[in-house]
């Protein structure tokens, strides 16, 4: 019985060989295969080739495996390895001894020759002849006869090896050879010197007659034997050999080598050894010996230009969509590889010198092809990496100490080159460190261990570099330079092609963070646009990432965010640039992509965030991309996408923010607007602090009040949750320097919109941008305010006067920008004065006045610290203005009104009693829920909250107290009127409530409780009655000259206004306590009048309902012009200002309908045209019909007649309306009436004409009676009559003489709500002489009865300008002087003056010369208005 042990081909394999038995034994041969193993080096080796082998061709004789089987087998590796069949043969051989000799296995011995017969087909019979015995051969029937066979072997072998080709006609001898032999095949550098191995060669070669080339020969194939002998023995004797023959004999000897191996195998890798370190030691030429190398130059850079071309083909290819299935790219093994190349001699020799550290032949080498093209075969990268390893690692094992040294052992005949120790070394004259570094780029990422080390080396340098004193830096600038080019050209390169490294990014971002963010952006943008179009396998590399980036974003769902977010994140630490771009490019056309974005983001790292905030910036600076869409009337969707990503970003992790707000200051500089956008999202994200025009009441009440009401309740979403977001942004600005330059930059841009950027923009477009950019001003104060301490905030921010004149800011932008440092100074020097009185020694008085005594102290402290900080700065802003501005309004007054706040004047305890009601109810919540601990904590925290609620609703309630005192003792000094109450209020109105009213919604509603806490306080020379007049009178022109957000502004404070006049029209009794005693109600005005009018200088009850609704008339005008204007801004503003006004007006059902009728008409013609007016209509549409049970008729709203008795009780009250109306006043005024009516549909010249033509008529003149007078005239008499004529639709207000009497006059005349006061207190005091008792009340009632038209061109009279205050003065005086003879003269004079006609044209444009002095802006939309109309 035959007993083998089957160890590898078992028994169960060949049963199973079909099933699994054939796979599981190709396996095993491939693996061999692939690790090399041949006959020659079985020893020591289990399941090896030969044991397969065996086994197998056993297990065949033995039957268990079938002979067609084994043919199979071998007939397959036959292809794959061209020495399978010899190593078969080789086993064979060995079995035929075995058979041949082993008694036990002799039966087999017919089966084996069955079996090797039958493979004659499979292996060549060459093979066979040449392993096995002739017995054996004869049995195969391979040779004929075994006699004859065993001849031929013998003359064959003899002629081989024993028979002479040549005669030797140099006379060698081949002893000469052995010798030589042996000597070179037993070198020791310790027991032979060159010298001496020198002389026994020569002493052979002329011995024995020996060839001196052949020698050469032996010489060189020696030195490929003993390498590590190169420097010692073979390169000095060569130097020494070569100068016996000719130099070019050893380059040809080489080059004939290399060309030997050309058509055979592959080049061994000691004859480019030997041909390096010759090359190294200058014993051979490199361009020499290059001629004798293949391939060409020309064919290598020609395959090299088509894998370039392939690469970018699949590059392409990878990035586009193939819609056609039979298109679609598959997983092609013809993938262009630069390693697939023919083997190649030159590369092979760069290899060999760099391996040498032969770094100066090497690069010669790589500079005769293209960029790359040598450095992408991997074995030369490699030789490359490890030569830098060598080098840097002195430098390495120096800086960074807490590390492991990983330096590989270089071979024996390495050169050893200057190894680099300190930074210096690095710019030696020959130290290449930065120059290899950068030759070999990108395939840094095949060694990490080296792109580590280089990464530490640099971040240890930039630390020392930025901690170095100045006067150092420029001995490290040159390699400060070197070693950005590294970080550009090699680090972030070899990111890339190191796929999913979270490690080295973040080895990456240790250096990166060390440099400041102009820097690394400007590496990034190198890193994303110059270094993937560089190599080929980058292009690669971002062609896949686009290709997984893609993939990723089309299955992005709210649902997989986690799971998606793991697949950003392993993109990102190789190609975050690449990954961003592309996600950037999708979230830009699909907005609904930003949310789940964001959430997916949370994987990355340091320094993927960092590459994020750089690709926002490119993305935004994209010169390509138009910013407004194809109407030009609207910012593109892109730009706002990017903006609200931005935002959501940038609060939920942690980014640099300085890059992306200095590009914003750098857009601002370039007089550019559309990327405010940016910073209104990031401000509004990270901090919670929204401007929004759509702010419900109930906020802006609690705006006004602490911070901590401001946080919960103020706005729509909560401040609290903001802290860490807040911080963040706060610190980016403060590190940079940024808020008080992005404060000054959006303060000029607010009227460099206008001029700057509006040249070819839409009007639309520019109110939009001029809201966003106030907006934003507003926002980002407001963020300032509160993020930066007060001390903070003080030492950051210049002075008033500093903005003002140096940097040109506008007064309202200064103030607010300003009001916290004020606020923070007077508090500073209150705590100073009470540490003072402290310091002093108490007095003892009784303890009942105490308390009053302390509170009393408290405000007259409150009142010195103020009076010492608003002091001097009203010396600093007496320059803001002309000098004759003043002669009206103290500077005093000015500042008080600039840097107080709604929350000195009202303290909102309907919002502190709402939110400590909501916190309540969230208690009694927590409290029905169970009890753990998280709830507990929460309960402890609500009921906290409702105690420092209440503490800073006392503390308001206190400080409120001390302003109104304070403004109390300062209200004498607060208006000087020494032109006239007219320009005073000119003046207030101009520089103090419409330029505030309109800066915020709060501001707005300030200007209304400022203008009623001025009435409140009795102020001296201030005309409540004329202010209101001048604010409801004519507001067309203030509508026009408005943006979107202006008007809605407007619209508040017009609302506020409005409230508080329905308060007192509603109820007498509150009338008669607000406003019966009250100066600024006195209707007959006396230049010294101060507080001794008496009860007939008031406006009875009756006459302001009067008042009242002229106020509601002259608004409906107002608002009907611009609906009917056709132009686009007037007709939106009015809309606006209509829907924010809507709780007080239209109050009248005749007006309402009136204003009913335009609205129709515009959402008849602009459904098609524009849209957006067409919405705004429907909208106010609805709104106005809902509150049609709140109207009422006219003669509810106001008494349309009144009684004789109730006129006759007026001495020398100037009313609104007639308080004693005859019949021939009553046909005049019908007369009118239906002239108007008339004239309705010509223009508005010709109504004017066509009205002064019916008032020149001789009927009319004598119906006027004492209206011929200069003093004598009235101020709403007439409105009364056209409300009634409003029934008819009559618009028109008609005139009267003594409004024409009023233009040739030199100081404008005054009625009630004429806005001309001066002029009836000249009037009163001239009749009080000329006329006494009831005589002169008879006479008043009858010149009132005329004269009650007066008013209704009172809107068109022209403003008097700051300038002209002077000249008003002066009049005024004069006509004080002759105040009696002039109105007796008037009277006997009989004659009623005309005002001409361009007057009567130009009244708007003048009235508006004022009003555009606050802003430029509403300067430009004034004139374009103008040419509307």
């Amino acid at each position: 019985m035959v007993t083998i042990s089957f160890d590898i081909v078992t028994n169960d394999i060949c049963k199973a060989w079909d099933k699994s038995g054939k796979s599981t034994i190709e396996k095993l041969i491939q693996n061999r295969i692939d690790e090399g193993s041949t006959i020659y080096n079985w020893i020591g080796k289990t399941k090896d080739l030969r044991q397969i082998i065996y086994e197998l061709t056993y297990q065949t004789l033995l039957g268990r495996c079938k002979a067609e089987n084994f043919n199979l087998l071998v007939s397959s590796f036959k292809e794959k390895d061209e020495n399978f069949c010899s190593d078969v043969v080789d086993v064979w051989s060995l079995i035929d001894a075995e058979l041949s000799t082993i008694d036990e296995r002799k039966k087999m011995k017919d089966k084996f020759i069955q079996l090797v017969s039958s493979f004659k087909d499979s292996i060549d019979a060459a093979l066979l002849k040449e392993r096995f015995d002739v017995e054996t051969l004869k049995e195969l029937k391979l040779i004929g006869d075994t006699k004859t066979f065993q001849q031929k072997y013998i003359k064959t072998k003899t002629r081989l090896f024993y028979k002479q080709q040549k005669f030797n006609l140099l006379r060698e001898e081949m002893e000469g050879y052995s010798k030589l032999i042996a000597e070179l095949g037993d070198l020791n550098e310790k027991r032979i010197k060159p010298e001496i191995l020198l002389e026994i060669i020569k002493s052979l070669i002329g011995c024995f007659n020996i060839d001196p080339n052949r020698v050469l020969d032996l010489l060189l194939e020696s030195f490929e034997c003993h390498p590590e002998f190169s420097k010692s023995i073979f390169v000095p004797v060569l130097r020494e050999y070569l100068q016996l023959c000719e130099r070019s004999t050893l380059c040809h000897l080489v080059g004939f080598k290399f060309s030997h191996y050309q058509k055979t195998s592959s080049t061994p890798s000691s004859l480019y050894i030997v041909a390096a370190l010759l090359i190294q030691n200058d014993l051979v030429n490199l361009r020499d010996l290059l001629l004798h190398l293949t391939p060409d130059d020309e064919s290598l850079k020609t395959k090299w230009n088509k894998y370039v071309d392939e690469v970018k083909e699949e590059a392409r290819r990878s990035t586009i969509m193939i819609l056609n299935p039979q298109d679609k790219k598959e997983d092609k093994e013809n993938k262009a590889k630069v390693d697939e190349i023919p083997p190649n001699q030159k590369f092979g020799l760069c290899e060999a010198l760099l391996k040498i550290g032969d770094w100066k032949h090497a690069v010669e080498i790589m500079e005769m092809f293209e960029p790359n093209q040598v450095l992408a075969q991997k074995s030369i990268s490699l030789a490359l990496c490890q030569l830098l390893h060598y080098t840097i690692d002195p430098l390495y094992n120096r800086k960074s100490p807490g590390y492991r040294s990983t330096c590989p052992s270089m071979p024996a005949y390495h050169v050893t080159s200057k190894r680099v120790t300190n930074y210096p070394d690095l710019l030696a004259d020959n130290c290449t460190i930065f120059d290899m570094l950068l030759q070999l780029g990108c395939k840094t990422s095949l060694d990490p261990g080296l792109l580590v080390k280089v990464i530490r080396i640099g971040k240890n340098f930039f630390s020392e570099y930025y901690a170095s004193p100045d006067e150092e830096r420029p001995k490290l600038k040159r390699i400060f330079g070197n070693m950005l080019g590294l970080v550009s050209h090699v680090i972030l390169p070899s990111l890339s092609l190191l796929l999913c490294n979270a490690n080295v990014s973040f080895e990456v971002w240790g250096l990166m963070k060390l440099l400041p963010y102009q820097i690394r952006y400007r590496i990034y943008g190198d890193w994303k646009n110059e270094c993937y179009d560089s190599h080929p396998e980058l292009m690669l590399a971002r062609a896949g990432v686009i290709d997984k980036t893609k993939y990723i974003m089309r299955r992005l769902t709210k649902e997989n965010v986690k799971q998606t977010g793991r697949q950003m994140g392993k993109l990102s630490h190789s190609s975050p640039c690449i990954l961003f771009d592309s996600i950037l490019s999708q979230i830009q056309r699909y907005d609904n992509l930003i949310g789940p974005v964001v959430d997916a983001l949370k994987y990355l790292t340091d320094l993927t965030y960092d590459c994020l905030a750089f690709c926002i910036i490119e993305a935004l600076a994209n010169p390509q991309k138009e910013r407004m869409k194809h109407d030009d009337t609207n910012i593109s969707n892109w730009l706002q996408s990017l903006a609200s990503f931005c935002g959501n970003i940038l609060k939920k992790y942690s980014i640099e923010l300085s890059g992306l707000l200095q590009y914003v200051g750098n857009q601002l500089k370039a007089g550019k607007s559309l990327d405010l956008l940016i910073l209104k999202e990031v401000v509004q994200k990270m901090s919670g602090i929204e401007i929004s025009e759509e702010v419900t009441n109930d906020q802006l009440e609690a705006l006004h009040g602490g911070e901590l009401l401001k946080a919960e309740a103020g706005y729509f979403g909560q401040i609290r949750n903001t802290k860490k977001s807040s911080n963040r942004l706060k610190d980016s600005l403060l590190s940079q320097n940024l808020a008080l330059p992005l404060c000054i930059l959006m303060a000029q841009q607010r009227t460099g919109i206008v001029f700057t950027e509006s040249n070819d923009m839409h009007l639309k477009l520019m109110g939009k941008l001029a809201d966003q950019c106030h907006d934003t001003l507003v926002q980002f104060g407001n963020f300032l305010s509160i993020q930066l301490g007060s001390d903070e905030y003080n030492k950051r921010f210049p002075s008033i006067e500093v903005l003002t004149s140096q940097y040109h800011t506008p007064p309202d932008a200064a103030f607010f920008l300003t009001k916290p440092m004020y606020q923070y100074q007077i508090a500073t020097k209150y705590d100073e004065l009470r540490k003072q009185e402290r310091s002093k020694p108490k007095m003892t008085n009784g303890n009942s006045s105490s308390s009053s005594s302390s509170s009393n102290d408290k405000t007259q402290r409150y009142i010195a610290a103020s009076e010492a900080v608003i002091g001097p700065l009203s010396q600093q802003v007496h320059q803001m203005h002309d000098s004759k501005i003043w002669l009206d309004i103290s500077p005093r007054f000015y500042t008080t009104f600039w840097t107080l706040s709604l929350y000195d004047l009202q303290v909102p305890n309907n919002a502190y009693e709402r939110e400590i009601a909501k916190v309540k109810q969230s208690i009694v919540a927590l409290d029905n829920d169970s009890h753990d601990g998280r709830k507990r904590r929460e309960k402890e925290r609500f009921e906290a909250l409702i105690i420092k609620l209440k503490d800073e609703e006392k503390k308001q309630e206190e400080h409120h107290n001390r302003v109104k005192a304070r403004m109390k003792h300062e209200r004498q000094q607060w208006f000087l009127a020494k032109t006239t109450k007219n320009d005073t209020i000119t003046k207030f109105l101009q520089l103090c409530i419409f330029p505030r009213a309109i800066f915020s919604a709060l501001d707005a509603v300030y200007c209304s409780k400022m203008i009623h806490m001025l009435h409140q306080l009795k102020t001296n020379n201030f005309s409540t009655l004329l202010c209101l007049d001048r604010i409801f009178t004519d507001i067309s022109y203030t509508i026009a000259s408005l943006t979107e957000n202006e008007s809605s502004r407007y619209g508040r404070f017009l609302c506020c206004m409005l409230g508080i006049i329905k308060k007192w029209h509603a109820d007498k009794s509150l009338y008669e306590k607000e406003c019966g005693n009250f100066p600024g109600f006195v209707t007959v005005l006396r230049a010294n009048a101060g507080n001794g009018a008496t009860k007939a200088d008031q406006l009875d009850f009756e006459n302001f309902r009067h008042v009242c609704h002229k106020w509601q008339y002259k608004l409906t005008k107002a608002i009907v012009v611009c609906l009917e204007s056709q132009e686009f801004c007037q007709i939106r503003n009015a809309l606006v200002i209509l829907t924010k006004i809507l709780p007080f007006f239209p109050a009248v059902t005749s007006l309402a309908s009136a204003l009913e009728k335009r609205i129709d008409k515009i959402r008849t013609e602009e459904k098609e045209k524009r849209p957006d007016l067409f919405a705004l209509a429907m909208g106010y549409s609805g709104l106005l019909k809902g509150r049609k049970n709140a109207l009422v008729p006219e003669h509810v709203f106001h008494n349309k007649s009144q009684p004789k008795s109730a006129a006759s009780g007026s001495t020398t009250v100037k009313t609104p309306t007639s308080t004693a109306t005859d019949k021939k006043t009553s046909s005049s005024s019908n007369h009118n009436r239906s002239k108007s009516k008339e004239s309705k549909s010509s223009s508005g010249a010709s109504k004017r004409k066509s009205e002064d033509k019916r008032e020149k008529t001789p009927k009319e003149s004598s119906k006027s009676g004492d209206s011929k007078s200069k003093d004598s005239k009235d101020g709403g008499g007439g409105d009364s009559t056209t409300s009634s004529g409003s029934k008819k639709s009559t618009m028109h207000p008609p005139k009267s003489s003594s409004e024409r009497d009023s233009k040739r006059r030199k100081v404008d005349p005054t009625t009630t709500t004429s806005s001309t006061a001066d002029n009836s207190s000249k009037e009163s005091s001239s009749s009080r002489n000329s006329h006494g008792g009831s005589e002169k009340r008879k006479e008043e009632e009858k010149r009132d009865g005329s004269g009650k038209r007066s008013i209704s061109k009172e809107r068109k009279r022209e403003l008097p300008s700051p300038t002209q205050s002077s000249t008003d003065s002066k009049r005024y005086r004069a006509e004080n002087g002759s105040a009696v003879s002039r109105h007796s003269k008037e009277k006997d004079g009989g004659k009623t003056r005309r005002s001409d006609g361009k007057s009567k044209k130009d009244h708007h444009g003048a009235a508006v010369a004022d009003v555009k002095k606050r802003t430029k802006f509403e300067q430009g939309s004034c004139r374009s208005s103008h040419l509307n109309h």
